[in-house]
């Protein structure tokens, strides 16, 4: 007898889910099809300037994602810490199937108020609660630099790190920051409050003896008088993402609002900086899978040579290979989320790896989906170029991938040196 078909769930070769995780990946899947998808490929046809103003989709999608209870705000503290990781990957990657821009947009919004949580501090959580966030981690002369952990990373010419030109100073009890954030902030243009990742003086100035950044992560309400605005960010991908810089003219917030600061800067930065790592993946997961699902669906429909695409060789090879990347960006996505969610010592180089490593199979994957679809794939009336745009910007978001690979190279040297990984 011949073996029946495998088992798969709806978004592939998953295990068989639990009535709790199908339930829930079920509800995000709707949403994600009802309504990220019709949104963001609308969104994705307008000046960035016409997505962030009134009576736009992207008003929308956030009005139904808080009514449904969905964000990055709405984890569930009462689950044990594996349950949440695995159902958090679940809901994710449905998103991230719906629109990644959009998947980004949700995950973003709800950062600081997410953290606030995390933090039990009461102030802090009413503070953020119910206002749409940002991240504030990149400025316009210190981007993926801003993330190395070791003084012994920089260029041996450097004789100490890149404080930027967004920068604090904490004094008694206030932190006055001045400057400009890059125009890559997600959600910057619309953002009601932020999460400032910055270096800091604390009166002994901006660096310690190795010549190492002082920092501090603070929220920032945005309404404070010293914020302004530049405009929405014209781009090539995730246009449905609006991104744009956000100026500070000595904005005075209370130490208090502070996540880490001092001595606990860098272990709080990179907690935070692990989550957005392995959040990432996830979206990548889904946009790999819609687009995969996206070329299956072409090649049963397209005939050329006599026949169905699908029943050409060649073309069940190539469909077998974007199906095993699909796989694959799901399997490193899932163990980064449940390394960060488990492990005693969580570490962003390794979530960075796998941000790097998702992301740019994920490209691959739109990249030759476009290929089956021809000349097809190159027009608007199929989305598939607009997930190969998706997909490329991805590479450069959340720290570009060629350097982040290094940090991880760099990662296993140090442990190497510490005697691990010696066989």
């Amino acid at each position: 007898m011949r073996p029946g078909l495998p088992h798969t769930e709806l978004s592939g070769f998953e295990p068989e889910l639990t009535g709790e995780e199908r339930t829930l990946q079920q509800a995000v899947h709707a949403f994600a099809a009802d309504v990220l998808r019709p949104a963001g490929r609308t969104l994705d046809g307008m000046t960035a300037q016409e997505v962030v103003g009134q009576g736009s989709p992207f008003w929308d999608v956030h009005a139904i994602a808080a009514k449904s209870g969905l964000g990055a705000e709405a984890e569930d503290d009462s689950l044990p810490p594996e349950r949440l990781a695995r159902m958090t990957a679940i809901a994710v990657e449905e998103l991230g199937w719906g629109d990644a821009g959009l998947a980004v947009s949700l995950g973003v919004g709800g950062f600081p108020s997410l953290l606030a949580r995390r933090t039990g501090n009461a102030e802090l959580i009413d503070l953020c609660e119910g206002r749409l966030g940002c991240w504030i981690g990149s400025q316009p002369d210190r981007g993926s630099d801003g993330l190395s952990l070791y003084p012994n990373e920089r260029h041996p010419h450097a004789t100490h790190g890149n404080k930027g030109n967004l920068t604090a100073r904490v004094r008694g009890g206030d932190v006055v920051i001045d400057g400009q954030s890059s125009a890559w902030v997600s959600n910057g243009p619309v953002a009601e409050v932020g999460l400032a990742s910055v270096c800091a003086d604390y009166g002994e100035g901006f660096y310690d003896e190795e010549g190492h950044p002082h920092g501090i992560e603070v929220i920032v309400p945005l309404d404070l008088p010293g914020v302004s605005r530049g405009k929405p960010l014209e781009k090539l991908g995730k246009r449905a993402l609006p991104q744009g810089e956000i100026f500070f003219d000595s904005v005075k917030i209370p130490l208090r609002y502070a996540l880490s600061a001092r001595d606990g800067y860098w272990r709080g930065h990179a907690a935070t900086w692990s989550s957005a790592g392995a959040a990432m993946g996830q979206v990548m997961a889904g946009l790999a899978r819609a687009a995969f699902e996206m070329a299956l669906g072409y090649v049963h429909e397209r005939r050329q040579g006599g026949a169905l695409l699908a029943e050409h060789q060649l073309v069940q090879y190539r469909l077998g290979r974007l199906g095993s990347q699909v796989e694959t960006i799901r399997a490193v996505s899932r163990r980064a989320t449940e390394y960060t969610a488990l492990t005693p010592a969580r570490h962003p180089y390794y979530t960075a790896q796998s941000k790097a490593m998702c992301t740019d199979l994920a490209f691959q994957v739109a990249d030759e989906a476009l290929q089956l679809m021809g000349a097809n794939g190159l027009t608007r009336e199929y989305p598939a170029e607009k997930l190969f745009r998706d997909a490329r910007a991805a590479r450069i978001e959340d720290g570009e991938n060629h350097l982040l690979t290094m940090k991880f190279g760099h990662l296993a040297s140090l442990l190497h040196q510490d005697g691990r990984f010696r066989g």
